[in-house]
């Protein structure tokens, strides 16, 4: 682990543990600067913009573990739809020993100024999931696909935040329901795609979205942050 990154990793740990007094401030990245004895002109090389790069730092560290434990997870006996389930309820389950932090992270990226940032960082999990799944598309497929699992999932912390039943069952079934709902909507798709509106569409309108493509490298994602 290079300076840079050992900054990151000894701030974000005593952050986190704060988060739930401070929140993700600035005031929450300079309390853990003095806590650590970290080196301030280190510490913005480490976080440039301050506390909103500390907060996707701690997301994206759950990102992280995410890919690690989908590495490890033998998903092949389930279907499709509810390898997507469990993969949430994985992220999730990483998230609960963090709860209070996760719930002053949302409502910091809840904030107009840093929206977009939370936007990315939902849009990496979801990209997260799809890589952990083995996601191949990368046509317009690969747009959509991250773009429907990231207001799945959006929706699935809310409920999660808020939910007080044991073992978080009531959220593994609000996830259930909200998989189903995509499914649904997905032989919809396929339904029309088959109809003779939908072959028309192609013909037409759908041509423009036969060229996109997905980007050649993570680091052009819409979810990536340097």
């Amino acid at each position: 682990m290079d300076a840079i990154a050992e900054t990151r990793h000894k701030l974000l740990q005593v952050a986190r543990e704060n988060a739930v007094f401070d929140g993700w401030g600035e005031a929450a990245l300079q309390h853990a600067i003095t806590q650590t004895g970290t080196d301030p002109d280190l510490a913005r090389v480490a976080f440039p913009r301050g506390s909103i790069d500390l907060a996707l730092e701690f997301h994206m560290a759950g990102d992280r573990e995410l890919a690690e434990r989908m590495a490890d997870a033998d998903l092949s006996e389930l279907r499709y739809s509810e390898r997507v389930a469990k993969a949430i309820e994985m992220r999730l389950d990483l998230a609960a020993e963090d709860r209070e932090a996760v719930r002053k992270a949302t409502a910091f990226f809840a904030l107009p100024q840093h929206a977009a940032d939370g936007a990315k960082a939902i849009w990496h999990t979801a990209d997260t999931i799809w890589n952990g799944l083995g996601d191949t598309s990368r046509d317009v497929n690969w747009y959509t696909k991250r773009a429907t699992l990231s207001a799945v999932y959006s929706a699935c912390v809310l409920y999660w935040l808020g939910d007080e039943t044991p073992g978080f069952e009531a959220t593994k079934a609000f996830i259930d329901r909200r998989i189903d709902n995509v499914m649904q909507f997905e032989k919809f798709k396929s339904r029309f795609r088959e109809s003779p509106f939908g072959k028309a569409f192609a013909r037409g309108p759908g041509k423009l979205f036969a060229n996109v493509r997905a980007p050649n490298t993570r680091d052009d994602l819409p979810g990536s942050v340097s």
